[in-house]
């Protein structure tokens, strides 16, 4: 087994206990099981680095461009987040409930679609802009899928009490961390979007070309702007946002890594194997 992909299943291992820490935690309402789910979720990421790092150095190719190294990347920086959040004083032992399951499914649906050979984008469309455009989507899918999480905890707490409940911040702080959430993934989706226009602009001489892609990052992203109009100006709030977030997640994955890979478009098409 070569090196990246040892690394990539420890990884995977490793966020799948944390998961599962995760679940029984809340079933059992047992602050240690989310405590060794946070640690096992923090040496995950470690592996989970190094089997990016590994592959890059050993393929002289950004490892970002395959729909397995797409959903690789998006999860790494979606744990990061959250463990960059969970190293906070604000530390919220059960964000992990619905954050580590996502990575540990969509890092075994990579796996499972895990190309040994290297692939990278013709050189006539290698441009700057397609890393903006990369960390844009993978940070705003982390900063959503947050969001959801906090949406998760707001229902949760909402018809539970006592116990890890009484330890989570109370209802309005809860939805208005999910807010913020969602704010930043609205605002590093439209900078995905922005530098994807670019990026299109500098290759095809046209901001925009309604491929699949691009309409379904549009849809994604006014979402979004759906969630924050209504709690902005329509001033919602509470358990109707909360399942907004959990929804806009689904259709977010749908849109990041279903549409796109599974018709030929333009982003398709501009991978060359190795």
């Amino acid at each position: 087994m070569k090196s990246d992909l040892l690394f990539f299943w420890i990884a995977v291992g490793l966020y799948g206990l944390s998961a599962c820490c995760h679940i029984l935690g809340l079933m059992a309402r047992q602050q240690k099981l989310f405590s060794v789910g946070l640690y096992a979720a923090l040496l995950g990421f470690v592996p989970h680095t190094v089997a990016i790092g590994t592959r890059w150095l050993e393929t002289g190719i950004s490892p970002f461009f395959t729909i397995s190294e797409s959903l690789t990347f998006g999860v790494f920086m979606s744990v990061l987040i959250f463990l960059i959040f969970q190293s906070t004083s604000r530390r919220i032992w059960p964000l992990g409930v619905l954050v580590m399951p996502v990575a540990f499914v969509l890092m075994g649906w990579a796996g499972a679609l895990h190309k040994s050979a290297a692939t990278q984008i013709v050189p006539a469309l290698q441009s700057a802009w397609i890393w903006v455009h990369i960390i844009g989507a993978s940070t705003g899918f982390g900063a959503v899928l947050a969001a959801a999480g906090f949406g998760l905890l707001y229902l949760l707490k909402e018809k539970n009490s006592g116990g890890i409940y009484e330890r989570l911040p109370d209802l309005p702080a809860i939805d208005t961390l999910s807010y913020r959430f969602v704010a930043g993934g609205f605002i590093m989706y439209g900078l995905m979007i922005v530098s994807g226009a670019f990026w299109a602009n500098q290759v095809k001489g046209n901001y925009w070309n309604w491929d699949p892609v691009e309409v379904w990052s549009l849809i994604s992203w006014l979402i979004y702007g759906i969630y924050l109009h209504l709690r902005i100006t329509m001033h919602w709030r509470g358990r109707r946002l909360a399942w907004y977030a959990l929804i806009a997640l689904m259709a977010m994955i749908v849109s990041y890594w279903g549409i796109p890979f599974t018709v030929e478009t333009f982003h398709t098409g501009f991978r060359i194997e190795h």
